[in-house]
């Protein structure tokens, strides 16, 4: 594989404006906001910028928040936000005469809106996306933090902080979540439904069970059982950011099963749930998510940030038809039209057709692939490129396909093809469908079209061995593999091998 060719599927992105007003009605962020402008006369903090218990209080009232029993603990989480994300600034008091450390409840500095604060309604889009970014690797942490639960008690034991004794490891639990997020990425990427929900135990299970594993073991459902519920606790955490939208693990199915001692898992996840198959509402009591047009946007801006290829519809959109014709390929369907639709939009259909037709030829492995695609584009483009198609008319790699385009739009003056242009087209579409041949969709697709041609045309592969093409030899021994037809299979590895002498001779 090509070093620059696509390592991932490319995702479609909502637009920066469209994404920043996301970003500024996520919950969290909507609340840090409130409280940045709250802060404008001045807000008494402890240490590290934490906000204390009198302005908590008030804070909390500010947002409307009092009536809730998680109430301060959303607005000490927004609190938080505002100061990591610099939307409140913190000016330090003067440090005590005798040095010594302040206690907890002290104040230690006054909060007062910061610059940043500021760029929510002045800025760019991308201004207010960079601060959100910032704000949601925060978040991102807490959610890979230990239970503050487990935490308390240890420190409440009077004993020493032992992380493994919480059975926890900062670089694992964090490498887990992004691998949760990848998968996430990637199935929003390969849906054609991007709001389509994920439930939460085949989540888990991707992460847990082995490819290899066709039952999974007691041992492996019950490490899933934990994952899941962890993956519950963390997107409930990344929920208010705008990362995820979720629906979490029903608490009276938790309490049900935690005292069966029973995992927590739904039938056809390898345990038990019941005599018949579950429902979409008994599924959805065990978690349901999938990344938000915001939460796209965030883990592709951490994969670029890692180095990944992580492309997006429009990318191509200022580059070549080379550059087009290369990636295309290897874009889902949906996708590539997508894409294409985007490129032919910035240019005129003349030129567009030239720059398709120029780059779709050559005689290197992906050749064919490329002129697939330049065809798959070209029935994108309107009928004013007629003169870009009738210029290639002549071309032994592009006429047949030009030929195809002329007559889909019933234009007249179309000469007819010679049976060898003819062939070599076969073969090069051929080719091109071999690329794909690892998909079982696509194997069927290509087994369904070697049996018309060979049907259609009798003697076949006597004539189709002599077709001056790279990929001929190739393409004759996939049809002796994919034929349902033994003598007809039999035939096509002769003509093979025909093909391939001539080749070397």
């Amino acid at each position: 594989m090509s070093a620059d060719r696509p390592t991932l599927p490319p995702v479609r992105l909502h637009s920066e404006a469209e994404l920043a007003r996301d970003a500024l009605s996520a919950p969290l962020m909507a609340r840090a906001a409130k409280l940045a402008r709250w802060a404008e006369r001045g807000v008494p903090v402890g240490v590290g910028g934490q906000i204390l218990e009198e302005p908590l209080a008030a804070a909390t009232e500010h947002l409307g928040l009092t009536g809730d029993e998680d109430g301060p603990a959303y607005t000490a989480e927004a609190w938080q936000l505002a100061v990591d994300t610099g939307l409140v600034e913190i000016t330090e008091a003067e440090e005590s005469e005798d040095g010594a450390d302040l206690p907890d409840d002290a104040v230690a500095g006054t909060a007062t809106p910061g610059e940043e604060l500021s760029l929510l309604t002045s800025g760019s889009p991308q201004d207010v996306l960079d601060i959100w970014l910032g704000g949601m690797e925060t978040v991102l942490a807490d959610a890979a933090a230990p239970d503050l639960a487990d935490l308390a008690d240890q420190l409440t034991e009077g004993g020493e902080l032992d992380l493994d004794a919480l059975d926890w490891n900062p670089e694992e639990e964090a490498e887990l979540l992004d691998g949760i997020l990848g998968n996430l990425y990637l199935l929003s990427a390969l849906n054609e439904r991007p709001d389509q929900d994920v439930p939460l135990p085949a989540l888990a299970a991707s992460m847990i069970v082995p490819e290899d594993m066709d039952e999974p073991t007691d041992e492996v459902l019950e490490e899933v059982s934990e994952a899941m519920m962890r993956l519950d606790d963390q997107f409930r955490v990344l929920e208010p950011i705008g990362l995820v939208a979720y629906r979490p693990v029903d608490e009276a199915l938790i309490e049900e099963l935690d005292e069966d001692g029973e995992t927590v898992l739904p039938q056809g996840a390898g345990a038990s749930s019941g005599d018949g198959p579950l429902t979409d509402e008994d599924v959805s009591r065990y978690g349901l998510v999938r990344l938000t047009p915001l939460g796209v946007y965030a883990v592709r801006a951490r994969m670029l940030d890692a180095g990944v290829h992580a492309p997006a519809v429009g990318d191509l959109t200022d580059k070549g038809a080379d550059v087009l014709l290369e990636a295309l390929p290897d874009y889902p369907e949906a996708l590539a039209q997508a894409e294409s639709e985007l490129w032919l939009a910035a240019r005129t259909p003349l030129d567009a057709a030239r720059d398709l037709l120029t780059s779709a030829r050559g005689d290197d492995e992906r050749a064919p692939r490329r002129r697939l695609a330049a065809q798959q584009t070209l029935s994108l483009v309107s009928p004013d490129a007629e003169a870009a198609l009738r210029e290639v008319l002549d071309d032994r790699q592009l006429g047949g396909l030009a030929r195809v385009w002329l007559a889909e739009r019933a234009l007249p003056g179309i000469p007819e093809p010679s049976q060898e242009m003819i062939f070599w087209l076969t073969i090069d579409t051929l080719a091109a469908q071999l690329g794909d041949s690892a998909d079982e969709e696509a194997t069927t697709e290509l087994r369904d079209l070697v049996q018309g041609l060979t049907e259609q045309h009798s003697g076949f592969f006597d004539t189709a061995w002599r077709v001056d093409h790279p990929g001929t030899a190739d393409v004759l021994e996939a049809m002796g593999r994919l034929h349902p037809d033994k003598k007809a299979a039999k035939e096509a590895r002769k003509a093979a091998f025909k093909a391939r002498s001539r080749q070397s001779g």
